[in-house]
């Protein structure tokens, strides 16, 4: 984990110019091309062919160079141009010269044509507080799953999540995972006339963009859950909801996005595992267009920057019809899941 307090970075001013859009539209702006470098630097990695992977905690918690290369180029790129946020990222890196080519002074163009919703017009920057997973469904990454994987930044004001970006570097990427690792590493393409990668973006007020929304079939109960953490507890409330279906996937972003394209109908994960800079953005993404994200008590998360990290009530997520999957949940599930 790595807590980065920004008040006296280094920084060229020629990078913070005065503007009359509000400073959360910036941020937001500069979080989109940061997220679409993290994506192109994700892919790098994996084309290169030297993951430089390390076991963190346990055999399924790995990092790789991507992800350590991906969290310095976002939280150095946006660092730069916001010195006064508070900026927490998921790895534990030690603070060193960041290389120039890690750097995104870009913006995207197309949200600052946006209006700011009014209440969050007169943000100050130091108010701020971005969580950032630089690359979310790490162990799929390492298996080849490349459609699994996404990168998260999370922007949240007062403890709640309020804007987010999600960048999934292999969208169009048509996987076969029948097919080794290292063929997958070559073949890691798109289809005919399909660009590779996409970004999603959404700011509380104002609503979400970058895909196609789409709800699941009605009458249908789909449950998407992890793939490689799973548990008595998380199958237990899994069965409690009945379903008709269920979708092992990694990736937080990856499973709220099968939620707003209608592949999935609830996300449930009943354990402890998830941590704030894994739900912070895509829960915007999922509110914004009218879902809900909680944990299994039903209870918010909040993304202020004293928060413990773990989303120790597990994750409880739907598009549509919350109410149903919320008072499923089984009495002992909740007992023995402390928020």
């Amino acid at each position: 984990m790595l807590f980065l307090k920004c008040l006296s970075f280094l920084f060229d001013p020629g990078l913070i110019m005065a503007s009359s859009h509000a400073v959360l539209m910036r941020l937001v702006a500069s979080a989109y091309s940061v997220a679409q470098k993290a994506g192109m630097i994700v892919r790098r990695v994996l084309a290169e062919g030297d993951l430089g992977i390390v076991e963190k905690t346990c055999a399924t918690d790995l990092q790789t160079k991507a992800d350590r290369l991906a969290q310095m180029s976002i939280c150095s790129s946006l660092a730069r141009k916001f010195p006064k946020l508070t900026i927490i990222g998921e790895e534990d890196l030690p603070s060193e010269d960041v290389d120039q080519e890690l750097i995104e002074d870009g913006q995207w163009e197309e949200i600052l044509k946006q209006p700011c919703p009014s209440q969050y017009s007169a943000i100050k920057e130091e108010d701020l507080v971005v969580w950032v997973d630089p690359l979310d469904g790490t162990k799929e990454y390492t298996e080849g799953l490349l459609d699994n994987v996404t990168v998260l930044i999370g922007i949240a004001y007062e403890g709640k999540a309020i804007a987010g970006v999600i960048n999934q570097p292999y969208y169009n990427y048509q996987n076969n995972e029948k097919q080794k690792l290292r063929e997958q590493r070559a073949e890691a393409k798109a289809g005919p006339d399909a660009v590779l990668g996409r970004t999603i973006w959404g700011v509380l007020g104002l609503g979400a963009f970058g895909f196609q929304l789409k709800e699941a079939p009605a009458g249908k109960h789909i449950v998407t859950t992890t793939r490689s953490h799973s548990n008595k507890l998380v199958t237990d409330c899994i069965a409690a909801m009945n379903p008709d279906a269920v979708l092992p996937v990694g990736g937080a972003g990856n499973k709220i996005i099968h939620l707003i394209e209608g592949k999935a109908s609830a996300y449930v994960f009943a354990s402890p595992g998830c941590k704030k800079w894994d739900t912070c953005a895509p829960e915007v993404i999922l509110h914004a267009v009218g879902g809900k994200l909680t944990d299994i008590h039903g209870n918010a998360f909040c993304y202020n920057k004293e928060v413990k990290h773990m989303n120790s009530a597990g994750v409880l997520a739907t598009l549509r019809n919350y109410d149903y999957y919320a008072s499923r949940v089984p009495e002992s599930v909740k007992n023995a899941l402390v928020p």
